[in-house]
């Protein structure tokens, strides 16, 4: 079966709301503009709309035939980036400083073909959660909905997700089981010294050597505390120190990122970094802070949920286009928090173009939005079939 005809027939209706919430981003929990226009368009579906779990989330209900009381959720997200555009599309952002580079707009778009899909056959049996998440991008969306209630006011038995893949080509769906995202903390260290004239060093302490020491030490956290055989990565991506040639400063700052696939190495690198901190400010005569902030979490696809995705995508795809190679990858997604909550799978779809994302010259391919619709409409349909 390739993508569903009905769908098909209203492909032209996704890509005008999807242009139209790309050229007016919203970054997280600024999302307005977006959940207006996810309630609007569910409520014209017929289907029942809740709105602000965990700021600006949407949530729809659908329920179709028949009295089963099995529950799923399908979930998109729904937020920007705070970065420029540099692409000269005619949708391209209005917003300075606000861009879809990630794609979250098909995403939102993609979950509401479905859900129109789904509110004009009903041919299911059960109860459809259609949850419009905020905030994605590394400010915990998903665990604002999930402190709001979402899964006590909205009971899913099992949940799915997804998100379009530049690295992939057109049509091809990518799933499989056990961790398949890494989890990520993110950091902050304050080096306190001591400043002085840049031609009189010997009266300072100063942090810029400091932050130079424990940078490089930092280093030998992955290459020689952690299990080779056990991925992770330490990312230093920020050095703030000084505003003058002549100057050593009183302070230096170094912020970054880490990632892992299993909890246990991420607390061995926080506590490998707090020890090293604590010695290296010894040693030097300094004050070193360390602020590290859990994330995201792993995101662990469940054996069953991988393999419902793999089957309705190779219906909707063929199976020559249907990746199942385990291939973890060391991006963090918070739909991770809902897959800890409730058994599910996240999978990736793949498209035109090969501008990474998170590039200023990404562009999403319209050509996936009736392919995830269907994705979605069809898992539905799968594990809520309709008796007889």
């Amino acid at each position: 079966m390739p993508t569903l005809d009905r769908i098909d027939a209203f492909a032209d209706d996704l890509t005008a709301i999807r242009r139209d919430l790309h050229a007016h981003p919203e970054v997280g929990f600024e999302e307005v503009r977006t959940s207006g226009i996810v309630a609007e368009k569910l409520a014209q579906y017929g289907i029942e709309v809740h709105r602000g779990l965990g700021g600006t989330g949407v949530v729809g209900v659908l329920k179709g035939k028949g009295a089963g009381g099995k529950r799923i959720g399908l979930r998109a997200d729904m937020d920007a980036l705070p970065m420029e555009e540099n692409t000269n599309l005619a949708w391209r952002s209005t917003i300075p400083g606000r861009f879809h580079g990630c794609g979250h707009d098909g995403h939102t778009t993609m979950l509401l073909g479905t859900a129109r899909y789904l509110a004009e056959t009903r041919d299911f049996d059960g109860t459809v959660h259609f949850i419009f998440q905020p905030a994605e991008e590394g400010l915990g969306g998903a665990r604002a909905m999930i402190k709001d209630g979402l899964f006590q006011k909205f009971p899913c038995d099992e949940i799915y997700g997804l998100h379009n893949a530049p690295n992939l080509a057109l049509g091809e769906i990518a799933v499989f089981p056990g961790p398949a995202m890494a989890g990520a903390d993110f950091f902050d260290i304050t080096i306190t010294g001591y400043g002085a004239h840049g031609a009189m060093p010997e009266r300072s302490k100063d942090p810029v050597i400091v932050a130079m020491t424990l940078g490089q030490a930092m280093q030998s956290i992955v290459s020689r505390n952690i299990d080779p055989f056990k991925s992770a990565v330490l990312s230093i991506t920020q050095i703030h120190s000084g505003s003058a040639y002549n100057v050593i400063p009183g302070e230096a700052k170094l912020c970054g990122t880490v990632r892992a696939f299993a909890d246990e190495i991420r607390v061995l690198i926080r506590e490998r970094m707090r020890a090293l901190a604590a010695g290296i400010a010894l040693a030097f005569d300094v004050e070193i802070k360390v602020e590290i902030r859990d994330g995201f979490s792993v995101l662990v696809n469940q054996e069953e949920q991988t393999a419902v995705v793999a089957g309705v995508a190779r219906d909707i795809v063929g199976d020559a286009k249907v990746l199942t190679t385990s291939r973890p990858k060391m991006g963090s997604e918070d739909f991770a928090d809902m897959l800890h909550a409730v058994p599910g799978a996240y999978f990736w779809l793949g498209h035109d173009g090969s501008v990474p994302l998170h590039n200023p010259g990404y562009v999403f391919d319209d050509q996936l939005l009736p392919i995830g619709a269907s994705m979605l409409a069809r898992i539905i349909e799968t594990r809520l079939p309709v008796a007889g």
